[in-house]
């Protein structure tokens, strides 16, 4: 008895309907889920809400000029 590819003659049907079984198909895995936003940003938008809270709870305040720095001299 040969071995190897020899061992096995080929045989295509002349009429009729040829099937193959080993046919590639596409593999549907889970869906990921991803964030809307990320981390950053959303850090982000925390700092600037809290810097908007701090404005709005201060806005009668003007800012002190620093004791050091020059003041104006009315002029006479």
């Amino acid at each position: 008895m040969p071995e190897g590819k020899a061992a096995f003659q080929e045989v295509l049907p002349k009429q009729g309907q040829l099937s193959v079984e080993d046919t590639a198909s596409m593999v549907l895995c889970k869906p990921k889920v991803l964030p809307l936003k990320s981390v950053s940003l959303e850090k982000l938008e925390a700092l600037q809400r809290a810097a908007l809270e701090a404005v709005a709870r201060q806005p009668e305040e003007a800012p002190q000029p620093s004791e050091g720095a020059a003041q104006p001299q009315p002029q006479p």
